[in-house]
């Protein structure tokens, strides 16, 4: 895939990522890009760890593991910040 496909696709996981979690993320559109590019890469590598295959290519099984490792690391990011803003 190309550097623009790789920038739209995260942009749209990103998106779909935010909007299943619940809470104010309070990121913009670059840093939502790169929370789905980067929910693409954990997602892509952990399904070709698991089932042995290649972590190239689009296939939907890859979009959904893209979802969901956006979702996890948006879950630990907002897990991080918030213990970051809580006073003792």
């Amino acid at each position: 895939m190309g550097i623009l496909t790789w920038i739209v696709f995260g942009f749209v996981v990103g998106l779909i990522a935010r909007a299943v979690v619940p809470g104010k993320q309070g990121m913009g559109l670059v840093m939502t890009t790169v929370l789905g590019i980067a929910g693409s890469l954990i997602g892509g590598l952990i399904a070709s760890a698991l089932t042995g295959g290649d972590a190239t290519g689009f296939h939907a099984s890859g979009f959904i593991g893209s979802l969901i490792g956006a979702i996890a690391l948006l879950v630990i990011a907002g897990m991080v910040m918030g213990s970051r803003h809580r006073v003792a």
